[in-house]
Formats: structure tokens, sequence, C-alpha cells
């Protein structure tokens, strides 16, 4: 199940939302520009608009214009704009000198849409920068941050920090085992490594950056396992293959370059697009839904006594707490504490129930916990927090599951990992799907697996 290629490469996590504020700014200021000479939109210029749409999208491409810019860089990003647009300019004059366009575009108007659009384009850029200079300064989102490691390599990390406001971390201090006389001048250790992962398991430390040398491999990645059991944010500086990684990908912090160990896929503009799709499809499900739901709810209470909906305690995002509905399926609700799993043939489910769990209908209420921000649609299944508690000590990377949101449906189920998890190797097939999903998650491989669900739902044997 890993992937060919073991780390991705870093871009912008905002390149979609960059790319489509630098067109906006450009087609925008042509309009403005137009009417400022009390011109009309003719034809022809929404013909030379298009060609220099592309042509700035072409050259910022290739002037790495979207990439993921290290956070002290600035100014290379203003730098890169003002090419940009230089290039742009020049690149459409020639194409006009060499067609001898007959187009009725006046030089002044192109000379002011260009100054227009590079003002604006420009603008943005800076006003961005100084709206999360401004946030940092205000406290708002800052992530907690521990360095492992009081090395040069550590003592440079927390320089580039210490210079950019920007970055949003709040530091909580070096961590080493060395005694004082092996480390570098000028540095104030806080504590050992040992304290530094329980104040990471007691959620005291968001981002962990590891920055000890390289010879210590054997005790980074000791480290990095204790970390597993814990949804912190864990980097290593600088950047060394280790063979059992499957969520790495390469970033940056000012000058260092960092690997990212553990990190949730939803990133930048990203979170949105997630919750937008969640938001869409489970509006859409609930509706279009809203007829079976009054039907279950009607054959449950004339089958069985008991409440319609039942809550149970899962693990959420980051491992926190939350509450998911379900339709009651049992003659008991195990919702807290040891939860026994379900079997063939199990006493404790109705036979109305026993259609619900074997459809996956039970699960419809979960609609709603999407609509409320609590789950994904699509995403890991959410275990009991028994089990979770269980599970956790037994396979490795598990708690990485909660680095995204739990979901109705996940690549586990529709791969045929659904069900009774009655031996250890069961679950570690579960978690390992899991794991996949997470690291090559997109919207369409969502939407794949939707439209999986509908088919493994209907022809499942396995759920009880």
């Amino acid at each position: 199940m890993k992937p060919v290629n073991t780390f991705k490469v870093s871009s912008s996590d905002y390149s979609f939302v960059y790319r489509f504020l630098d067109l906006s700014c450009v087609t925008f200021s042509l309009m403005i520009v137009i009417h400022s000479y009390n011109l009309r939109m003719t034809q022809d210029y929404i013909i030379i608009a298009l060609t220099t749409l592309i042509v700035i999208l072409y050259i910022a491409e290739a002037l790495n214009l979207y990439q993921s810019w290290r956070v002290g860089r600035f100014i290379t990003v203003l730098m890169t704009v003002t090419a940009v647009f230089i290039s742009s300019f020049l690149v459409l004059t020639a194409i006009g000198i060499w067609l001898k366009s007959s187009f009725a575009f006046p030089s002044d108007i192109l000379n002011v849409w260009f100054l227009a659009s590079f003002l604006s384009c420009f603008t943005w850029r800076i006003l961005k920068y100084q709206w999360s200079v401004l946030r940092c300064k205000l406290g708002i989102n800052l992530q907690k941050m521990a360095i492992l490691g009081a090395t040069s390599t550590g003592a440079n990390l927390y320089n580039e920090i210490s210079s950019c406001d920007e970055l949003g971390f709040d530091f909580v201090g070096f961590f080493d085992d060395r005694d004082a006389d092996r480390l570098p001048d000028n540095l104030t250790i806080t504590s050992n490594i040992s304290d530094a992962i329980l104040e990471a398991k007691n959620g005291g430390i968001d981002v962990l950056f590891i920055t000890l040398p390289i010879s210590a491999e054997k005790r980074i990645a000791e480290i990095i396992n204790l970390l597993s059991d814990t949804t912190v944010d864990v980097y290593v500086v600088p950047v060394f293959m280790l063979s059992e990684v499957m969520h790495g990908r390469v970033t940056h912090v000012g000058k260092i370059d960092a690997l990212s160990i553990f990190e949730s896929p939803y990133l930048g503009s990203k979170i949105w697009l997630k919750r937008f799709e969640d938001i869409v499809v489970s509006l859409l499900a609930i509706t279009l839904l809203s007829p079976v739901y009054i039907l279950i709810a009607i054959i449950l209470k004339l089958t069985s006594a008991g409440p319609v909906l039942f809550k149970q305690s899962r693990y959420g995002l980051h491992g926190e707490k939350i509450s998911v509905f379900k339709f009651r399926s049992m003659t008991v609700m195990e919702s807290d504490g040891e939860v026994t799993q379900t079997t063939r043939d199990d006493k404790r489910v109705t036979p109305f129930g026993a259609f619900l769990r074997r459809t996956s209908l039970d699960e419809l209420p979960q609609f709603f916990n999407v609509l409320l921000g609590d789950m994904s649609v699509v995403g890991p299944r959410p275990h009991a927090v028994s089990h979770n508690e269980e599970y956790r000590k037994l396979i490795q990377f598990y708690m990485l599951r909660h680095h995204v949101k739990p979901g109705i449906t996940g690549w586990a189920q529709v791969s045929g990992w659904r069900g009774e998890t009655d031996t250890l190797d069961k679950m570690q097939k579960r978690v390992e799907f899991d794991l996949y999903y997470i690291l090559q998650w997109s919207i369409w491989f969502d939407l794949k697996i939707l439209m999986l669900t509908v088919t493994t739902c209907l022809k499942s044997e396995d759920t009880y």
C-alpha cells in the first residue's frame, strides 16, 4: 500500500487561491481601465485579455511564483512578481509586433492596465504578509513549538523562528539529554527529551522539531515511535530518510529545510476545500434521505423498545472526544467505558438492527455530525474510545488516524476492512489503509470512495 514516492515535494498550500487572486486582479484591472476611458468591452479586448492571462500564468509557473516560498524571503516573492509582469509585458509586446495586430487597443490603455494589474497583485501580497504578522503579534492561533536537540542546527532554526513574526509559533524551549558542557554556547535547556515527549502527550506542544545529529539515528527513530502516540506535528531537521515514514513531505522554516513526519494532509486552502465538500455532500444526503430517516425512526419505535438515536463517544480530530450519532440497532446502548465489538449472531442486535448494520443505514445520522463539523463524509472510521486506548499501544502509528476528522466511510471500509476486527492483523490492515488514504487524499479520491461505498454496503457480508 505504500506509494512509490515516500516524500512529497513541498508546494504552496494556497497556490490555487493565489492563482485565482492574480488572474482576478488582471481581469478586474482591465474592466476598471476600460470603464475609466468610457470604452466598451469588445471582442478584441476579450481576446487580448485571455491571451494576457495565459501568458502571465505561464510565465508565473515558469518562474515558480506559486511554489512554497520560505518564510523570511518575502522580498524574493515581490521580486518574482515584478519579473513576471515585466516578462509578460515584453512577451505580449513582441507578439503584437510579430502579428502586426489590427486590434484597436491604444498603447496608453495597455500601459495603464499592466501597471494596475501589477500594483494590485503586488498589494494583496503585502497586505497578506502584514496580516500574517499582525495575527502572530496578537497571539491569534499561535502553535506551541519546541526543539528537540540543542545543536547548532537547532540554534539556527530558533534564530529563523525568532526573526519571522509571521510563522505563528510560541516557542516552548529546547529539550536535550546531553550535559551542559556538550551543548553550544548561549543555549538554555528547558528540560530533557523525555519531558518533552510527556509534554507533547499532555497537549503542551503542538509542533516539534527534531534537530539531533544524524549520528543519533536510532535515538531519533525511538523518539518518532514515541511521538506516534500523539497528534503533534513532527518535523526532522536536518532531513534524513526513515524507511517506515509514510507521511513525509519537505517543508521549510525560514532558511532551514525540514521533513514533516506526522502532519495533517489538509493544509492551507485544502482545509476549506474539504469542509466545502463535507457541507455540500451532507446537506444533499440529509435532504434526499429525509424520507428514509423518518421511515427508519418509525420502524425502530414499532419493533423494539428504546430511543431511535443514541450517541457514542469517539475520538475525533487531534484525539479530542466527540459524540457520534447512530440509529439504535441493539437492545443495549454502550457508549462509554468498555465497549464489546459486535460479533456474528450477536444476541444484543435486534432483527431490524441487523438489517441496519448490514446495510450501514445505522450510520446515516452521522451526516449531522458532518454538518456540525465533528466528522467528514470520508475519512478513517471512528473507533470506540476503549478500542483506541487498546490499539494505540499495539499498532505503530495508530494515532496518526486522528490527524484528520473521522469519516462516515473510508478507504479501509470500501477495500474490505469493515466489520469485526477480531484479530490484531485485521486492525493493522485497517490502519494501513487509513494511513494510505491520509497520504493520498484528494477530492477525486473522496468521490471514488463515495461511489464504492454504495456498492460495498449493499453486498457486505462482514458487518454484524
